[in-house]
């Protein structure tokens, strides 16, 4: 529910409707819409307030009809929000694109590919340290040593890291080698580690979950902003569908539906969807076209013999071909590389 105050209402009253609704244990979060000021009451048992907040002075209107997320939605923050991660800005004119191997497999490849992706335009490093695999089998990181490496090659390359938290323990030493944490699809529902993300300074990039919706990844995101951490970018990376073409199909839709409805930065992974590097080039042109803010690729120096995502992950080459067939569509949608 929103309450919207009078153009002419003064401080007293304002801060009377406030008292109020804090008195009957209510949450609140006041913004500033255009020229009205809104108090939105975020507890769902807020409407049997409005009988008595509506007879108040100084209230103009109350809308039973408000968003479950109210610190991420552009209802009560209608600007678009910047996110900063070292000295990249995500959300503002330029498509930040963030590359790198699906797993940090050695230095050599790991310097490798930094080298390569920051010489054709990349402006942050991605990699994985801790990788949470479908098969126990399956190679699952290198962890802490995986960490210094993305750390290392980030400041030999002047390039941000971002690297994935699997489990709430992990925050604190993964935030002590990353600029930006990412919490992935599969945890995107993990309510504990989202909470302890929002609770620790770095920015978040928050993966959309194989099957889930718009709105469950907003509540996702406001779990992270609820809890006190305001730098969050949200990612599109594909949703499972009847289709079996392609390893998950790229709601495109949804980039333009979550700027519509959230302020918070939006980025698409490409190579996740597709599953397969051919198709990555046109998903990535897709994704900048439709508004997204930033991509995130899968690129390794011998795919081939890649521990995971091999037959996604693009080629050097293939990575600077893309780059720079990008820059003409983010030309085209008054965006730069």
């Amino acid at each position: 529910m929103i309450v919207v105050l009078d153009p002419e209402c003064s401080l007293k009253e304002k801060a009377a409707v406030v008292r109020y609704v804090e008195q009957q244990g209510g949450r609140l979060l006041v913004s500033v819409v255009g020229e009205e000021t809104h108090i939105g009451l975020i507890d769902s048992e807020a409407q049997a307030l409005a009988p008595e907040i509506e007879m108040m002075a100084g209230v103009s209107e109350v809308r039973g009809v408000a968003p479950p997320y109210p610190h991420v939605s552009r209802e009560y923050q209608p600007g678009p929000t910047e996110v900063r991660v070292g000295d990249v800005t995500i959300g503002g004119e330029e498509v930040v694109v963030m590359a790198g191997p699906c797993s940090v497999e050695n230095a050599e490849q790991l310097e490798a590919v930094g080298r390569s992706v920051a010489k054709e335009g990349a402006r942050m490093l991605r990699g994985g340290a801790f990788k949470p695999r479908t098969s126990p089998y399956s190679f699952q990181g290198l962890g802490e040593e995986g960490l210094a490496l993305l750390l290392k090659v980030g400041a030999e390359t002047g390039m941000p890291v971002v690297t994935e938290v699997v489990a709430p323990e992990d925050i604190a030493l993964v935030a002590s080698y990353a600029d930006m944490l990412q919490i992935g699809a599969r945890n995107m529902q993990n309510f504990r580690l989202l909470s302890e993300a929002g609770a620790q300074e770095k920015p978040v990039l928050l993966k959309r979950g194989i099957s889930s919706t718009v709105e469950e990844l907003l509540l996702a995101a406001e779990y992270i902003v609820s809890a006190g951490n305001s730098r969050v970018v949200l990612c599109e990376r594909g949703i499972r569908t009847f289709e079996t073409a392609t390893r998950n199909t790229l709601d495109i839709s949804a980039i333009p539906v979550l700027k519509q409805k959230s302020h918070l930065p939006v980025i698409a992974d490409p190579s996740h969807a597709a599953g397969e590097r051919s198709l990555v080039p046109h998903l990535a042109r897709a994704g900048i076209a439709a508004g997204a803010d930033g991509l995130l690729v899968e690129v390794h120096n011998d795919p081939e013999t890649a521990l995971s995502d091999g037959k996604q992950s693009l080629t050097l080459d293939g990575f600077a071909d893309m780059m720079d067939k990008l820059r003409g569509v983010a030309a085209a949608v008054d965006r730069r590389l």
